[in-house]
């Protein structure tokens, strides 16, 4: 089954709208690079693993420079206060524990926080994708964010019970938003705090394999 959920620009304004002031933010490939479009004049750093802090939303036009650069090869805008240092220093800046956040992508989540965002075997040698930086950000992230479609192109769950890809990192999965909720990561399971403006809990139970733990205080997403 196939919901009509939120566009990807929706997903990423919330995604946004969870991170707090002052935190240092690292955004991965695909919907998490459309996020820095929606932090114009919040304090908020964005890292790039290339060596690039205070980036700012997608470059266009006259704006685009090659050298400035997100996770996705895209241009991006310097921000005032940008700085630069070489790929040694970011990555001892991810390794070390210094990212508040990241924001990630990801074929698949389970309950327990786990998530695989590298490598899809049912797409053969086409599914298998360079892992990039994507582990230590995971593994080195104080919080990590999930930001992606609920479910697959032809309706099968994303949200599983057991991944069926290699794990790009256990237990590391704080929050996980999609086109259809909002859902908490938590010891008892995954907690459904927000479902999409027109649809239920039940509607967003019926794409997910785990069973959802819906919270009392419920509510569509605001925007």
């Amino acid at each position: 089954m196939k919901f009509e959920g939120l566009p990807r620009e929706m997903i990423a304004l919330r995604v946004s709208q969870a991170i707090p002031e002052g935190a240092y933010v690292n955004l991965g490939i695909g919907i998490p690079t459309l996020i820095g479009n929606w932090l114009d004049g919040r304090d908020v750093v964005l890292q790039s693993e290339i060596g690039m802090l205070k980036t700012g939303g997608l470059a266009e036009g006259d704006d685009i420079d090659q050298d400035l650069i997100n996770a996705s090869c895209q241009p991006v805008l310097e921000q005032p206060g940008s700085s630069f240092v070489d790929i040694c220093e970011s990555f001892a800046m991810i390794r070390g524990g210094h990212i508040d956040i990241t924001v990630m992508g990801a074929f698949q989540v389970n309950p327990a926080g786990d998530f695989a965002s590298w490598s899809n075997p049912a797409r053969g040698l086409d599914g298998v994708g360079n892992v990039g930086g994507s582990m230590d950000l995971a593994a080195g992230a104080r919080r990590l964010f999930i930001a992606m479609e609920h479910t697959t192109t032809d309706g099968r769950p994303k949200i599983v019970r057991e991944l069926g890809y290699p794990a790009t990192a256990r237990g590391k999965v704080a929050m996980i938003f999609t086109d259809l909720a909002v859902i908490e990561v938590t010891p008892q399971g995954l907690k459904l705090l927000e479902v999409c403006p027109g649809l239920s809990a039940a509607d967003v139970q019926s794409v997910t394999e785990p069973t959802l733990i819906v919270a009392p205080d419920l509510r569509e997403i605001e925007l």
